[in-house]
């Protein structure tokens, strides 16, 4: 074969260079994904390193490669080197590394670090206070709960930052009306620097940010711990005087990953009152306890139905008591009894938080009373 009818590496850098992150658009050679790119005879080959959270891509990259290199003339063979995302969860990882390598479940993991906060805990530059919002199941308005009580306490005053922690289903980007925006990442390789979105008073990062849209995150544990790592010790946060988290349901992983990476000054409870959903708020609670984070208090979401066309009635459609029940038992307050309103959901899904968009409704004024209850009791005087 002549040299006229070999593809040079110039041809193959390009040919790589067209293939792009789904969720930021940029290439996956500006991105430094796609190194080491090379020939050997009529083989090309190329080592992938792609950083955590796009690890679901692998696939969908290595067929566009294919197709594109194949194309070129002379190139009969293509072999991708795939590099093991890094399991470290100190500052100088790549954004989302923490794969399946020697690091395990990361430092304190499942190992001898037990469950308790270790002394391997590490402040977040710049950020005074972290609080988390958890529950012990799904569908009881967690991430309602913790979107507007950011805004809230963005709106009393403070510098507020918002981690979506729940990987599997991340919902600020919507509720927020940002799910059509892109964060940007500087730096490259060990070095990226995420920078949040800034919308709504607040910042926020998100793996719904990071994702195509309706894209599945199917990842093991020690995956999961390093996102949540570098959301955390990663993104350039600024000067915050606290970043809420908005935990996923349950007591796995991501709970496990944030108690032991970072001092908390304590976490909330929601629940609505219904029994199910009590039943599992209590295993949070109580997990939490025996990891040795301070539990705030309880917060009963969906405490009751306000009607639109009657504003002056409560129908306890979830049952009645149970968060004041919950709070009884474990020795702590009751944050907050939120009603239940359709504006709520709107706002909700308009990406237009209710304590901004109606201030006035009884949902949006308790929202306010719980953030100064949170600001004025728990949060350190600057």
């Amino acid at each position: 074969m002549s040299a006229q009818d070999q593809a040079s590496l110039d041809q193959v850098l390009a040919a790589l260079g067209a293939i792009s992150d789904s969720g930021s658009g940029r290439g996956l050679v500006e991105l430094g994904w796609i190194q080491e790119p090379r020939l050997q005879g009529d083989r090309a080959l190329f080592r992938l390193a792609l950083p955590g959270f796009a690890q679901s891509q692998r696939d969908r990259i290595a067929a566009e490669a294919r197709s594109a290199l194949l194309g070129l003339p002379g190139i009969n063979d293509l072999q991708i080197e795939v590099a093991q995302p890094n399991a470290s969860h100190h500052q100088g990882a790549p954004i989302g590394a923490g794969g399946h390598g020697a690091g395990g479940h990361g430092a304190g993991g499942h190992g001898a670090g037990g469950h308790g906060q270790g002394p391997e805990r590490q402040p977040i530059p710049g950020v005074r206070q972290v609080i988390a919002v958890s529950s012990g199941k799904g569908g009881v308005g967690k991430s309602t709960v913790a979107v507007n009580l950011a805004c809230a306490l963005a709106a009393a005053g403070l510098r507020v930052g918002l981690l979506d922690a729940d990987i599997y289903g991340p919902n600020a980007p919507t509720m927020l009306g940002v799910a059509d925006r892109s964060p940007e990442v500087s730096g490259e390789g060990a070095a990226q620097v995420l920078r949040p979105i800034e919308t709504c008073g607040i910042a926020m990062v998100s793996m719904g940010l990071l994702i195509a849209e309706n894209q599945p995150v199917i990842w093991r544990g020690p995956m999961l711990n390093g996102i949540i790592r570098q959301f955390l010790y990663q993104v350039d946060w600024g000067e915050r005087d606290l970043v809420v988290v908005d935990l996923p349901p349950g007591t796995g992983d991501a709970q496990l990953s944030l108690a032991q990476a970072v001092p908390m000054a304590g976490v909330l409870i929601v629940t609505t009152p219904q029994q199910v959903s009590l039943q599992d708020a209590r295993r949070g609670l109580a997990m939490f306890l025996q990891m040795g984070v301070p539990v705030l208090g309880v917060v009963e979401n969906m405490s009751g139905f306000i009607p639109p066309d009657a504003p002056e009635k409560r129908y306890a459609i979830f049952g009645s008591g149970g968060g004041a029940r919950l709070a009884a038992e474990a020795g702590v307050p009751l944050l907050a009894e939120l009603p239940l309103e359709m504006l709520v959901r709107e706002g909700g899904d308009r990406g237009q938080p209710v304590v901004l968009a109606q201030p006035a409704t009884a949902t949006a004024r308790a929202f306010m009373a719980l953030a100064e209850r949170i600001r004025s009791s728990h949060l350190q005087p600057a």
